[in-house]
């Protein structure tokens, strides 16, 4: 009954820990970055105690409580940030913890949105229209994927979707490919992943299904090699359709940051 409880008190520690060091990051801290940091800590404190052992002190021993935390690991870290969450839930919180490309970072719950969203007026949910999410759904499930590979499967020239993509900073070029003419290769970025709420493309619907789907083959074109990474000719798409799909974020960032 007390190792039980004990194990119960170390939890709660290290969910406390872990609380303090993502609502002090202004970026997304992964698994392994948390229990690193963690284990850097005991590091430093027993740096520190030897140090003054050194120099002929008697410094007091380290608490029982620090020393625990100097083999922590991912397992312990998960299981800490899942009771944080589940006391916000029962306490009735606005925000949740959540895990994304990067990493783990606070955000309020999707109820809140429209509120938070008060904050930053100069930023709107962004539009795109149908043939751009074809174009974007494509560039997600079989990146890196090349432009001609793309209008391969969509039939048209995509010139200008992929701009509106590159503008947005959903998509990024991500290299080129081993193919005559060196053709740049298409990927998606971590605002993506935001704007989607999903950690990576495996969580993407049916990914590994859509993954497999053999694509028509793209006709063999011939790239300039001083091809630009951004088109200066884009063409426009008209106004938006009833197709049209809001780009936004479901939930929106604990913090000073709206990503």
């Amino acid at each position: 009954m007390r190792g039980s409880f004990l194990v119960c008190v170390r939890t709660m520690e290290l969910s406390l820990i872990i609380e303090a060091l993502l609502i002090a990051s202004s970026e997304p801290l992964s698994v392994d970055e948390l229990a690193r940091l963690i284990r850097s800590r005991v590091a430093e404190a027993e740096d520190v105690h030897q140090r003054e052992a050194d120099d002929g002190a008697e410094p007091a021993d380290l608490p029982d409580w620090l020393k625990g935390y100097a083999a922590v690991g991912r397992a312990e870290v998960l299981v800490a940030i899942a009771a944080l969450n589940e006391s916000y839930q029962q306490a009735g919180h606005s925000f949740s913890l959540l895990e994304r490309a990067k990493g783990w970072k606070f955000y309020t719950q999707p109820q809140y949105g429209d509120f938070v969203r008060q904050l930053f007026p100069g930023r709107k949910p962004e539009r795109l229209s149908g043939p751009a999410m074809e174009t974007l759904a494509i560039v997600a499930y079989r990146q890196p994927i090349t432009k001609a590979a793309i209008e391969a499967v969509r039939g048209v020239s995509c010139d200008g979707m992929l701009q509106k993509l590159l503008d947005r900073d959903l998509v990024r070029i991500g290299g080129r490919a081993d193919l005559p003419g060196r053709p740049m290769l298409y990927e998606t970025t971590d605002l993506f992943y935001e704007h989607f709420g999903i950690r990576s493309i495996d969580d993407l619907p049916n990914a590994a299904e859509l993954r497999k789907v053999k694509l028509p083959e793209p006709a063999l074109e011939a790239v300039p090699e001083g091809e630009q990474l951004y088109f200066t000719d884009v063409a426009s798409d008209g106004p938006a359709s009833e197709q049209d799909a809001t780009v936004s974020d479901d939930n929106q960032p604990y913090n000073d940051e709206n990503k």
